[in-house]
Formats: C-alpha cells, sequence, structure tokens
C-alpha cells in the first residue's frame, strides 16, 4: 500500500484545508523522510487524518460518531480527510467527513459520511460505514487495528508491536511484506510430507 495524496480540513488545532502530495519529487527522491517539530505543531493530526479517510477512526480518539467528535477544530462547523492511495489492486481514493447542522459551529452534529472511489474510473464503491471499512480491509488487507500497528504506529506503540509475540506480529508482517505465499506453501508441503509419510510407514508394514 503506498499512500500518494492527503488533504484534511479543521482536524485538531489545524483549521482551515491542508494537502501534501507524497508524489511530490521532494518526497520520493530519497525513498524516506521525516514528520518533524515541536510538540502541538500537527505531527499527529497528519497521521489522524490518514486514519480517519481510510477507516473513519483514530489511535487516539476512536471512532467519530454523530454524538461525539474530538478532532474538528473549535469554533469550526466542519471536518474532513481525504486520502488517495494504491496497491496491487489499483488506485483508490477514501473520503471522511463530517459537519454540524448548518455547517455552524454551535450547531448539533450530524453523522458522518464515508466513501471510497475507484480513482482510474471516478466509480464509488461503498458509502456506507461498515461496508467502505471492510471495502479498505480487503483492497489494503489490513482491518484499523492492523492498519495502526503496523503502517502507522501512533505515539507509544512501536514497544508494544515489538513486544507482541511472534503469533501476533507474523499476520502482520506478512500482509506488509506479501510473504504470506510462503506460510501457505509451508503448510502444503508439511501436509504433503505427512501423508507420503503415512504411505511409507504403510508400505514397510506391509513388507
Amino acid at each position: 500500500m503506498r499512500i500518494t495524496h492527503l488533504r484534511f480540513a479543521n482536524l485538531n488545532a489545524l483549521e482551515g484545508e491542508w494537502s501534501i502530495d507524497f508524489e511530490n519529487p521532494a518526497f520520493l527522491d530519497d525513498g524516506i523522510f521525516a514528520i518533524t517539530g515541536p510538540t502541538g505543531s500537527g505531527k499527529t493530526t497528519i497521521l489522524d487524518a490518514i486514519c480517519l479517510a481510510l477507516y473513519g477512526s483514530t489511535p487516539r480518539l476512536g471512532r467519530m460518531t454523530a454524538a461525539q467528535n474530538e478532532i474538528m477544530s473549535r469554533r469550526q462547523g466542519e471536518c474532513f480527510a481525504e486520502v488517495h492511495f494504491e496497491t496491487a489492486k489499483g488506485r483508490y481514493s477514501c473520503f471522511w467527513g463530517q459537519h454540524k447542522s448548518r455547517h455552524q459551529a454551535d450547531g448539533n452534529l450530524q453523522p458522518a459520511k464515508h466513501e471510497i472511489s475507484d480513482l482510474d474510473t471516478g466509480k464509488v464503491l461503498a458509502t456506507k460505514l461498515k461496508v467502505v471499512e471492510k471495502k479498505v480491509e480487503a483492497i489494503t488487507g489490513m482491518d484499523f487495528e492492523q492498519f495502526t500497528r503496523s503502517m502507522l504506529l501512533a505515539q507509544g506503540s512501536f514497544a508494544a508491536f515489538l513486544q507482541a509475540s511472534p503469533s501476533e506480529r507474523s499476520p502482520i508482517l506478512e500482509k506488509i511484506t506479501g510473504t504470506g505465499i510462503y506460510t501457505e506453501i509451508s503448510k502444503a508441503v508439511f501436509g504433503r510430507y505427512k501423508a507420503l509419510k503415512a504411505e511409507l510407514d504403510d508400505l514397510q508394514k506391509a513388507l
């Protein structure tokens, strides 16, 4: 999975609309970059925006609902996050947004909007919250927990990932590296070995 573009507005202390083009040569030339800045400058908000756009949740605040939204900037009547990403299955756009009635800061929260679409065809693939989340999981191969424990480790979660048991880490690492096929091959080889060994044992008994 590769994120190519991020756009968001009115999240935490970052009021107004912001965008990051991860296909800009400044990000691509060296192949690696860091998000740096003093506390409160908005580093984690960028990561929150990515999670919101994909899963409608953030590691710090959980899922936004019509009853509670702690990520919308104060004195604002709406917020959104949109991310473009690509996988081996294609190129996609995920949008999450929520507003208050009349788009006014003192209005009541309205249900969030979440949708995923194919970037190449423009076709909307899903618009219902649960369906969008399942679609993202199917395309990326990761649910929210796996995404935040591998692709995007929240503050303080890196140590927890390293200290997890091998059985907990293996599925995540396999999905990141695409090596799950080797686990399937290993199971098939072991199954074949057991079958042939049983056949050999029967022949030896017959002899």
